[in-house]
C-alpha cells in the first residue's frame, strides 16, 4: 500500500464526446494514483497538450475529427516527442490490433467497466514505478541517501563521439554539459565545443551514461547535474536550469521533473 500512495500518474483524458470525457474523469476520481491534469476534445488538442504538459498517462478515444487516436501517436513519434503510456477508450473493437502495434498499454471498450478500469490503472502504476526507479535512485544519491541498486548490465560510457566541422571528436562524458534533441538530431554541448551525436534518441544516450550524473529534466534535454550553474524560478511555479556552458543556456524543467528538482536542491 505504501508504494501505491507514492506513485501518482499525471493523466490526460481525450474524447470528442463531452459526456464520455466527463464520465471517465468522474470514474478516475476514485483512483488515488491518478491526477487528471487536463482534457481534450480531439487529436490535435491531444498532441498540443502532450507536448506542453508531458503527462505520464493518456486515455485516448480512437475515432475523433481532424486527427484520430492512432494519428496522435504517429505524429508524436514523427516529432520525436517522448511518449506517455496510452490507453485507448472506444466503442469499437476492430482497432485493437493496430493499437497494440503502436504499443498502447491497454484497449478499453465503452461502456467502461469499473473493475476493468481498475486493472488498467494498476498496470499503469506498476509500469511507471519501474520506469521511475532509476530516477528515484538518482535523487536519493544526490541527497546523500545510500541506495542499493542492482548492478548495471554494462558500465557507463566514459567517452562519447561528437561530430563537428566534418570531424569526429572523442570527448570525456563528464565534459558534456547537456544534450538536446530537435527534429531527430541530438546536439551535444561540452565545455569546449558543440556538435552532433550519433545516438538516435535521448533515451539511448542516457542509457549509455552514468544515471547518477545525467538527468532527463525535459523530454528534449539531458543535463549533467554537475554542470548546473543556477536554478532560475520561472512562471507558474516552474523552473529553468542555467547551465555552465559559454552561452549560459537556460533549460526548462518539465512539470514531472520539477518535483525531483525540489527534492534534489531542497527548494
Amino acid at each position: 500500500m505504501g508504494d501505491r500512495a507514492t506513485a501518482t500518474l499525471t493523466t490526460l483524458v481525450v474524447d470528442d464526446e463531452p459526456l464520455a470525457r466527463e464520465e471517465l474523469a468522474f470514474l478516475l476520481k476514485d483512483f488515488a494514483e491518478i491526477e487528471v491534469i487536463g482534457s481534450g476534445a480531439n487529436g490535435v488538442e491531444a498532441v498540443e497538450m502532450i507536448r506542453e504538459l508531458e503527462p505520464e498517462l493518456v486515455f485516448l478515444d480512437v475515432n475523433m475529427p481532424g486527427l484520430d487516436g492512432m494519428g496522435v501517436i504517429r505524429r508524436l513519434r514523427e516529432e520525436g516527442v517522448e511518449l506517455p503510456q496510452f490507453i485507448f477508450v472506444t466503442a469499437y473493437d476492430q482497432y485493437a490490433v493496430e493499437a497494440f502495434r503502436l504499443e498502447a498499454m491497454d484497449y478499453l471498450l465503452k461502456p467502461l467497466d469499473k473493475a476493468r478500469l481498475a486493472e488498467t490503472v494498476e498496470r499503469a502504476r506498476r509500469a511507471l514505478q519501474e520506469k521511475k526507479a532509476p530516477e528515484t535512485a538518482l535523487t536519493a544519491t544526490a541527497a546523500g541517501t545510500p541506495v542499493s541498486r542492482p548492478a548495471p548490465s554494462a558500465a557507463p560510457r566514459t567517452k562519447l563521439m561528437v561530430k563537428a566541422n566534418n570531424r569526429n571528436f572523442v570527448v570525456d562524458a563528464n565534459e558534456v554539459i547537456y544534450a538536446t534533441i530537435d527534429d531527430g538530431l541530438i546536439t551535444l554541448v561540452t565545455t569546449n565545443m558543440e556538435g552532433h551525436s550519433n545516438y538516435r534518441t535521448i533515451e539511448d544516450l542516457q542509457a549509455s551514461l552514468d544515471r547518477e550524473m545525467f538527468w532527463r529534466v525535459h523530454r528534449s534535454y539531458l543535463v549533467n547535474i554537475n554542470r548546473i550553474k543556477e536554478v532560475v524560478p520561472w512562471f507558474k511555479s516552474s523552473y529553468q536550469l542555467r547551465m555552465d556552458d559559454r552561452k549560459h543556456t537556460e533549460i526548462p524543467v518539465s512539470r514531472v521533473q520539477t518535483k525531483k528538482l525540489r527534492e534534489l536542491f531542497k527548494l
